[in-house]
C-alpha cells in the first residue's frame, strides 16, 4: 500500500514538525497539527504561507506526545503493509524523528520521488484537480493528496 506524506515545518535550517499530513491509496487519509511548536522558529515563509492555513480542522490540535498515539493508530488501522511516499527527504526524517526512530512495524519502506515527474502533464493535472480554495498548496493534507493523485495519475499514463 502506498502512504503519500507531507509535512509543514518551521524553517530549513533545524526543521520541527508543524503539521502532517497523508494520504493512502485505498484507505483514509491522516492530518494532523502540532500545538507545541515554536512559532519563534519559523521562517518568514512558514508564518506568511504556512501558519494562516492551521486550525481548519480543530480535531486536528495535538501536541507532539499525542501525535505518535493517533499515527500509530492510524498506521495500526491499515489493511496491508505500508511504503511511504514522498517528494522532500525532510518529510520522511520527520516521520521517523516523531516516532523516535522506530517506525510502526507495518511501515515495510520508503520511496523518494523522482522529481522529474513533477514536469509532466499528467502529473500536474493531478495536482491542479486536488487543491481546493478550504484547502490549498502547502497545506500538508492537500499537499499529501496532491502528491498521491499527481503520482498515481503519471503512473498510470506509463502503465496505459
Amino acid at each position: 500500500m502506498l502512504v503519500f506524506i507531507d509535512t509543514e515545518f518551521t524553517n530549513h535550517n533545524r526543521p520541527s514538525l508543524i503539521s502532517i499530513g497523508l494520504a493512502a491509496v485505498g484507505g483514509n487519509d491522516f492530518y494532523a497539527e502540532l500545538t507545541d511548536y515554536k512559532r519563534e522558529d519559523c521562517s518568514e515563509f512558514v508564518v506568511a504561507e504556512i501558519l494562516p492555513l492551521l486550525g481548519r480542522s480543530p480535531e486536528a490540535a495535538c501536541t507532539s506526545q499525542e501525535l505518535i498515539g493517533r499515527l500509530q493508530e492510524w498506521f495500526d488501522a491499515l489493511p496491508s503493509l505500508a511504503t511511504i511516499v514522498y517528494d522532500y527527504e525532510v518529510d520522511w526524517q520527520l516521520l521517523k524523528a516523531t516516532f523516535h526512530e522506530e517506525l510502526p512495524p507495518n511501515v515495510a519502506g520508503h520511496q523518494l520521488i523522482d522529481h522529474r515527474i513533477f514536469r509532466t502533464s499528467a502529473y500536474k493535472l493531478g495536482e491542479v484537480l486536488t487543491y481546493t480554495k478550504a484547502l490549498p498548496e502547502h497545506h500538508a493534507l492537500a499537499d499529501a493528496r496532491a502528491l498521491r493523485e499527481g503520482y498515481l495519475r503519471w503512473s498510470t499514463r506509463l502503465t496505459t
